[in-house]
C-alpha cells in the first residue's frame, strides 16, 4: 500500500490531540493530493461537518447546521454515489479513491490512512443485525468493488483485493482475495 502521509501534516499537533474541524479539513485535502474538486475529498468533509455539527448545543442551535448537512449528504450521495453518513468512525487521512457506488454503513469503523476505491460495500450481513458493521484497522486497502459484510475485522495494514467479499476477520498485515474471501499472503 501506498504511503499517503504528508510529514506537514503532523506539526500542527500530534497524532492523538483532537482536531478541530478546519484541521481536519486540511489534513484531509492534503491526503486527497490538495486537490478540493474531488468527489471523495468533498464527501469526506461533508462528513467532518455531520460529526462537527452534532456538538452544538442546545439542538435549536444545531437546526441550522443539521439541515445543511443534510442536504450536502444528499447532494455527495446523489451526485457522486458516496453514501458516507455522519456516524461512521472515520480516522485521520481516509482517502476516497474514486467516486461511485460507494456505500458505508453508519455502524462501521474505518482507520487511519485507510483507502476506498469505487464500488465498495461496508454493511451488515443479516436482517436479523442491522447494526453489525465493520471495524477496519489503520492503513487498510480496499480494492475496487470489494464488499465487507458483517461484523468482520480487518488489522491493521490489511489489503482487500478487487471484488472481493470479506466475511471473515483478516489479520492484520494480509490480503484477502475472492469470493468469499480467503488470505493469500
Amino acid at each position: 500500500m501506498v504511503a499517503h502521509t504528508d510529514p506537514s501534516m503532523m506539526s500542527a499537533a500530534s497524532e492523538d490531540a483532537p482536531l478541530s474541524l478546519w484541521q481536519q479539513i486540511k489534513e484531509d485535502w492534503i491526503a486527497h493530493g490538495r486537490d478540493w474538486t474531488k468527489p471523495g475529498f468533498r464527501a469526506v468533509a461533508v462528513h467532518r461537518f455531520g460529526v462537527w455539527r452534532m456538538g452544538i448545543e442546545p439542538k435549536l442551535l444545531r437546526a441550522p447546521f443539521s439541515i445543511l448537512y443534510r442536504a450536502m449528504f444528499r447532494h455527495v450521495r446523489n451526485v457522486y454515489g458516496i453514501e458516507l453518513p455522519y456516524t461512521v468512525q472515520l480516522g485521520r487521512r481516509v482517502i476516497i479513491e474514486h467516486q461511485g457506488a460507494i456505500v458505508i454503513h453508519g455502524q462501521t469503523v474505518i482507520g487511519d490512512d485507510s483507502v476506498i476505491r469505487q464500488g465498495v460495500t461496508m454493511g451488515n450481513r443479516y436482517l436479523d443485525r442491522p447494526t453489525e458493521a465493520p471495524r477496519l484497522g489503520k492503513r487498510v486497502n480496499v480494492g475496487a468493488g470489494a464488499k465487507i459484510l458483517g461484523a468482520v475485522t480487518l488489522g491493521d495494514d490489511a489489503n482487500v483485493g478487487a471484488n472481493a467479499v470479506v466475511l471473515k476477520d483478516v489479520p492484520a498485515g494480509k490480503t484477502a482475495v475472492g469470493i468469499p474471501a480467503r488470505i493469500i499472503d
